[in-house]
């Protein structure tokens, strides 16, 4: 029985590949809005009722395997090991996907995963879904960091979450720009390795002297402008 399941599990998984692929592909070349749900099915030797079995709408057909992804940033603290932090745990299981080259944190310079990335972002239906799929992830990060928490540290857990998630789109969206700059993986991810330990310590550490002005210069600045409105008041 076990072995049926999986390979039921398995049919499962090749039918939403195809039907990623080929939807991917038909958008590819000829636009998202121009192409059905109807010609992806007839394309990937399927029903209608089949895609919608395997994608609760048109737009998973390119943004399922984000969608797969969404529970990630909560596993990566659930699974957290006896002692370490929560901060710990998130940057350990991001940088593991940053040396993986995973797609998930922007490191695949494959050229299919550039191309349906860039019809992403010049399709407006499909960005507007990204951005759910992201304000998703963080709203479970934010649920399993109150669930393990109590007290003033629970009602923290939206901003913790908020912060880990910041870091985590932020080297996202650095190493995706160098990627479409012709650069590759390879030669992006030490520098993203890099800004993301510094990101994650700012997190870790807090804020503290980030950006603070050399002494004098905010307040001489500062007075100059303020001293500057009475005049102009004066005069009108």
């Amino acid at each position: 029985m076990a072995e049926e399941l999986s390979l039921r599990e398995r049919k499962k998984i090749q039918t939403r590949r195809t039907l990623w692929r080929t939807a991917a592909e038909l958008f590819l070349e000829r636009g998202y809005d121009q192409v059905s749900v109807a010609e992806v099915a007839l394309a990937a030797e399927v029903s209608k009722m089949t895609v919608f079995n395997y994608m609760s709408s048109k737009e998973d057909l390119v943004l399922g395997p984000m969608k797969e992804h969404i529970g990630d940033a909560a596993r990566s603290v659930r699974d957290r090991r006896p002692g370490e932090s929560v901060v710990a745990a998130f940057r350990r299981h991001f940088m593991a996907a940053l040396n993986a080259h995973d797609a998930s944190v922007g490191m695949s310079d494959h050229p299919y995963v550039l191309q349906v990335r860039q019809l992403v972002q010049e399709t407006p239906a499909l960005l507007v879904r990204a951005h759910e799929y992201v304000r998703q992830s963080q709203m479970l990060l934010a649920e399993e960091l109150a669930a393990s928490t109590e007290g003033p540290e629970a009602e923290l857990a939206p901003m913790v979450a908020a912060q880990l998630m910041s870091v985590r789109y932020a080297v996202h969206e650095h190493n995706h720009r160098r990627l479409f700059a012709g650069e590759s993986a390879d030669d992006v991810l030490p520098d993203a390795v890099a800004l993301a330990e510094r990101a994650f310590a700012l997190v870790e550490h807090g804020l503290g002297d980030y950006g603070t002005l050399p002494a004098g210069a905010g307040a001489g600045a500062g007075a100059g402008a303020g001293a500057a409105r009475p005049a102009e008041g004066g005069a009108a």
